[in-house]
C-alpha cells in the first residue's frame, strides 16, 4: 500500500500524529461521503503497526509488518465493513464450495454490519499481539451498524482490551448511537476545496471534471467513481423531470428509475432544492450550473414557504430511502409531492 494521502488530506495527517503520544482507545473519522475517510484510516492502521514508522507517521512499507498488511493478512489488524462493500472474492474449493458460492451470490450481499461481525472480534482481542506491538480494528461506515451490532460494539467500547486501538469512520454521526459518539475521540475530516479537488480529478484524468465534481457536490473520489461509469443517463432523467415538473411526467420518472439506489435519487433531488434555493435567495448554483436556464425560471415561481417544506420533505425522505416499502410507490411519493410545490 502507497504512503500517500490525497492531498486535502496533509493537514488533517499532521493534527492525527499529535494523538500518538497519549494514542485514545477508540476514534471515530467524519465528514462527507466521497473524500477518501476509509483510505485515510486503513494508512494511519498500517502507520499504527508499522515497525520501523517514518518520522511523519507514515509506515516504511519495507518491514515485514508493513508485508503483511499490504497483503491483507496482517494477525494484529481486522477490518469490518459490510458484505456489499467486500471486493474480495470468496474463496471456495470446487465442488461443495462452487454450489454454496453459487447459493450466496443468488442473496444480495448484506449492506449492513451484522453482530456476528462483532462477535468474530473476540477470539481476535483476546490472545496477545503477534509482536507485543498494538492491536488494530478498522470499522466503516458506522452508520452499517445495525442495532445489536452497535450494542454489541458498545459494550466492547465500554471495556476496551488493552493495546487495542479502534478506527471508526462516519459519513453521518447522527445516525449513531450517542452512546457510541461518546465513547470515541471524534475526529473531523474536512471536505477539500473545490480548487483542491478540481486539480486532483484533471490529475488523475478525469474528463469533464468539474461538471461531475459540482453534481456530486464537492467529493473528489465520488466524482470519479461516476466519471468512470460515464453514465449520466438515470441522472438527467430525474433532471429533465425536476427541471419541467409535471404529474404525468412524475409517474412515468418512478416507474423507469424505480431501480436506482434510492438514496442516491434524494440526493439528486436535495442537491437540486439547494440550488433553487440558493437561486432564489442569492442568485447562486452550487451543483447543477448547466441548469440554469430552468432553475431561475422555477426560482421566479416558487414560493420560500413551498420550498423550505420540500426541503424539509427530501431530509426526511433520506432518512427512510434505504428501507422503503416499495421503491415506485416511494419515488412516486416524492416526485409528486415536488411537482405540487412546483405548481
Amino acid at each position: 500500500m502507497s504512503n500517500s494521502i490525497y492531498p486535502w488530506q496533509e493537514s488533517s495527517w499532521q493534527q492525527l500524529q499529535l494523538l500518538r503520544q497519549r494514542m485514545p482507545h477508540a476514534i471515530l473519522f467524519h465528514g462527507a461521503a466521497g473524500i477518501g475517510k476509509s483510505d485515510f484510516i486503513e494508512r494511519f492502521a498500517q502507520g499504527l503497526l508499522c515497525e520501523a514508522v517514518l518520522p511523519d507517521g507514515h509506515a516504511c512499507g519495507q518491514c515485514a509488518s508493513c508485508g503483511w498488511f499490504s497483503q491483507q493478512n496482517h494477525p494484529d489488524y481486522r477490518r469490518v465493513r459490510p458484505e456489499a462493500l467486500e471486493d474480495e472474492p470468496a474463496e471456495s474449493e470446487e465442488g461443495e464450495g462452487e454450489a454454496k458460492k453459487t447459493a450466496k451470490s443468488a442473496k444480495a450481499p448484506s449492506k449492513e454490519i451484522k453482530i456476528e461481525q462483532i462477535r468474530n472480534l473476540s477470539d481476535f482481542m483476546n490472545i496477545s499481539t503477534h509482536r507485543q506491538g498494538l492491536r488494530v480494528v478498522v470499522l466503516y461506515p458506522a452508520e452499517a451498524l445495525n442495532m445489536p451490532a452497535s450494542n454489541a460494539l458498545l459494550k466492547t467500547l465500554e471495556e476496551p482490551p488493552p493495546g487495542t486501538v479502534f478506527l471508526l469512520a462516519s459519513n453521518s454521526l447522527d445516525r449513531l448511537l450517542p452512546t457510541i459518539l461518546s465513547r470515541c475521540r471524534k475526529f473531523a475530516l474536512p471536505m477539500p476545496t473545490h480548487a483542491e479537488a478540481l486539480a486532483w480529478l484533471k490529475a488523475q484524468g478525469v474528463p469533464d471534471a468539474d461538471s461531475w465534481l459540482r453534481e456530486q457536490g464537492g467529493a473528489p473520489l465520488a466524482a470519479m467513481t461516476q466519471a468512470e461509469t460515464g453514465n449520466r443517463d438515470d441522472l438527467e432523467v430525474l433532471l429533465q423531470l425536476l427541471a419541467h415538473p409535471s404529474v404525468e411526467g412524475a409517474l412515468k420518472v418512478a416507474d423507469k428509475l424505480q431501480k436506482v439506489p434510492l438514496g442516491a435519487q434524494v440526493s439528486w433531488l436535495q442537491r437540486w432544492l439547494y440550488d433553487l434555493f440558493s437561486y432564489k435567495l442569492a442568485g447562486n448554483i452550487r451543483y447543477y450550473p448547466r441548469y440554469q436556464k430552468e432553475l431561475a425560471s422555477l426560482a421566479g415561481k416558487i414560493h420560500v414557504s413551498r420550498l423550505m417544506a420540500a426541503i424539509k420533505g427530501a431530509n426526511e425522505r433520506r432518512a427512510t430511502a434505504d428501507h422503503p416499502l416499495s421503491p415506485k410507490l416511494f419515488l412516486e411519493d416524492m416526485l409528486l409531492d415536488y411537482a405540487a410545490c412546483c405548481a
